[in-house]
C-alpha cells in the first residue's frame, strides 16, 4: 500500500524538523535527501546534491567537508552497509573564520524487508565545544600532574579500601616504594599500628577543624626498610556526590628540621651556660676576696693562740676545731678564686698519654686505689696536644675523684685516650662503674655550685671549672653516657698535627 500525499508531507516535515543536519544516502553513496539544516550548515542547495554521490559534491566553502571519508580511509557508508550496524566517526576542519570545528557523524542503516540495507541515514552533530572542554580539561589535568609530580612534599592518595591510587616522586623517595609496588600495599602499612585509623577518626571529627580536613599534624610513617620517620602531614577526604570516595595526604619529612632544632637548642644551652658561668665567676671572685682577709686573720691568731696554750689546756681542742674549719674555708676560697680566674691558659705542647699518667701519680691518697681496678687504654705512639697542661691535669684528677665517690671506692675505673685523624681530635674518656647520674640532674651537672654530695663534702665547682678549662683550651667536655652501669665523661681537644701512626692498646 502506497502512502498518500498527506503522509509523505508529514514525513518530510518531520525530516526537516530534525535538530541535527541529516541526509539519506543509498548503499552506493548516492544522496536522495537532505534536511534544511544540513543544507544551511554544510552543503549546497537540495537541487545540487540530490542524485549525486557524496564524494562528488563540492562544498560551498573549501574548508567544509561534505564527504565523510577521512584521510582516504574506507567510506563509513560502505562499512555500515557491510556490517548492518550503526557507526560514528569524528573529524575536524576549519570554518570560514579559520576556527577549528569538530563533528561527530553518525551512520544508521535502514533495513528492507529482505534484511538488506536499503538506506543510510547520516546525521552530523557539532561537538566543537565538547572537544574544547576535553582539551581544556586535559591541559588542566596535565598541569596538575606536573604540579603534583614536581612538589618537594610527598603526595599520596588512596581509595576507600585503602588502596594507593596516587603517589608522586617525593612520596616514592620518602616511603621507599615505587608506584607499582605501592599498588600492592594498603595505606595502613605506611603507618605504625592504629595510626591510619586514628587519622581517619580525626578527619571525621567535627571538633577538630573542618570535617574532612586534617590540619598539620606530626605523625610517624614506616618506610619500605621498616624505618620509622617523623613527618608533618595534612590530609583531606575526597567526596563524590556527598559520599567519601578517597583520601589524600601531603607529607613533609621532619628529620632535618628536628636536627636543626636540636642543634639550635644545644647552641642556646651552651650560650646560657657560658653566660651563667661568667656571671657566677664574677660573683665568686668578689665573695672569695671578701672572705679571704678575715679568714687569714682567723688562721693567724688561731695558730698564735695554739702555740701559747699548753697541750693539756681545756681550750686546745676547741682551737684545733677552729683551725680545721678555717683550713676548710681557705680551700673553698681557693677553689672560688680558681673558678673565677679569667686569665688565658698557658699553653705548651705535650703528649696526650702523659696527661693521664701524671694525673694519676699526683693523687696523694693512694689508698683510694685499694679496691678499684684502674684500666688505662692509651695510645701506643706519640700524639701531641697544645694546651694548659696544669689546668687539664686538675680536670682529670677531679673526674677521677668523682668516679671514686660514685663507686664508693669499689669498682673499675677506665681511662681511655684515642684520636680521630680525619677530624684532628684527641678524646679522653673517664668511665666508672657507679650508679650513674639521675636523668633530672644531667642538664645541671656543669652548673656552678651544683652538687649531689652531702653538705660539707663538695662545693659544686669541680665540673663547672672543668667546663671552663676545656673551653679556654679550645675543647669540650660532656657526659657521653650514664646509667645504672656507670658514667662516662668525654673530653675533646684539638690535636697538634703529627704524621706518626699509632696503635690502640689496653694497659691494665
Amino acid at each position: 500500500m502506497k502512502p498518500d500525499q498527506s503522509e509523505l508531507d508529514w514525513r518530510v516535515r518531520v525530516f526537516d524538523s530534525l535538530s541535527f543536519p541529516t541526509r539519506i544516502i543509498k548503499p552506493d553513496t548516492t544522496i536522495i535527501a537532505a534536511n534544511d539544516i544540513y543544507l544551511e550548515r554544510l552543503g549546497p542547495s537540495n537541487e545540487t546534491i540530490i542524485g549525486k554521490r557524496c564524494r562528488d559534491i563540492k562544498p560551498l566553502k573549501a574548508s567544509d567537508k561534505v564527504c565523510s571519508c577521512i584521510d582516504g580511509g574506507e567510506c563509513p557508508i560502505i562499512r555500515s552497509v557491510r556490517s548492518k550496524e550503526a557507526l560514528s566517526i569524528v573529524h575536524n576542519h576549519r570554518n570560514k573564520n579559520g576556527e577549528e570545528v569538530w563533528e561527530d557523524r553518525v551512520f544508521s542503516p535502514i533495513l528492507g524487508d529482505d534484511g538488506a540495507v536499503k538506506y543510510i541515514i547520516e546525521s552530523v552533530r557539532d561537538i566543537t565545544k565538547i572537544k574544547n572542554l576535553e582539551r581544556m580539561y586535559s591541559g588542566v589535568r596535565e598541569l596538575m600532574d606536573k604540579v603534583v609530580q614536581s612538589s618537594v612534599s610527598g603526595i599520596m592518595a588512596a581509595d576507600r579500601a585503602g588502596n594507593i591510587i596516587l603517589m608522586n616522586k617525593a612520596a616514592e623517595d620518602l616511603f621507599g616504594y615505587n608506584t607499582e609496588e605501592a599498588d600492592t600495599i594498603n595505606i595502613e602499612d605506611f603507618y605504625p599500628k592504629g595510626t591510619a585509623r586514628e587519622i581517619m577518626r580525626k578527619l571525621r571529627d567535627e571538633t577538630i577543624g573542618e570535617v574532612g580536613k586534617l590540619p598539620a599534624t606530626k605523625v610517624n610513617i614506616i618506610t619500605k626498610n621498616k624505618e620509622e620517620i617523623p613527618v608533618e602531614m595534612t590530609a583531606a577526604i575526597l567526596y563524590d556526590k556527598g559520599e567519601e570516595s578517597a583520601t589524600a595526604a601531603i607529607f613533609n619529612d621532619l628529620r632535618k628540621r628536628i636536627e636543626v632544632e636540636q642543634q639550635l637548642g644545644e647552641a642556646q644551652t651552651l650560650v646560657m651556660q657560658a653566660e651563667k658561668m661568667a656571671s657566677l665567676g664574677r660573683l665568686a671572685a668578689g665573695v672569695a676576696h671578701e672572705i679571704n682577709n678575715p679568714l687569714t686573720s682567723i688562721l693567724l691568731y688561731g695558730n698564735m693562740m695554739q702555740e701559747k696554750l699548753e697541750k693539756d689546756h681545756p681550750l686546745s681542742q676547741n682551737i684545733e676545731f677552729i683551725l680545721d674549719d678555717a683550713e676548710r674555708c681557705r680551700e673553698i676560697v681557693k677553689n672560688l678564686l680558681a673558678y673565677s680566674r679569667q686569665t688565658s691558659p698557658s699553653k705548651n705542647t705535650f703528649q696526650a698519654n702523659s696527661l693521664i699518667t701524671e694525673s694519676l701519680s699526683l693523687i696523694r691518697d693512694q689508698k683510694l686505689f685499694m679496691n678499684v681496678n684502674v684500666v688505662k687504654q692509651l695510645l701506643h705512639s706519640p700524639v701531641w696536644l697544645k694546651a694548659d697542661k696544669n689546668q687539664l691535669r686538675q680536670v682529670i684528677i677531679n673526674l677521677i675523684m668523682n668516679a671514686f665517690d660514685a663507686m664508693n671506692g669499689v669498682g673499675t675505673l677506665t681511662i681511655s685516650v684515642y684520636r680521630n685523624k680525619k677530624n684532628k681530635k684527641v678524646y679522653f674518656e673517664v668511665t666508672d662503674t657507679g650508679s650513674g647520674i639521675p636523668e633530672e640532674n644531667v642538664s645541671k651537672i656543669f652548673d656552678p655550685f651544683f652538687t649531689t654530695k652531702e653538705l660539707g663534702k663538695g662545693t659544686g665547682l669541680g665540673l663547672s671549672m672543668a667546663y671552663g678549662v676545656l673551653k679556654k683550651n679550645d675543647g669540650h667536655i660532656s657526659i657521653k653516657e650514664t646509667g645504672p652501669e656507670g658514667t662516662t665523661f668525654l673530653l675533646e681537644l684539638p690535636e697538634e698535627p703529627e704524621k706518626d701512626q699509632f696503635l690502640y692498646v689496653s694497659i691494665g
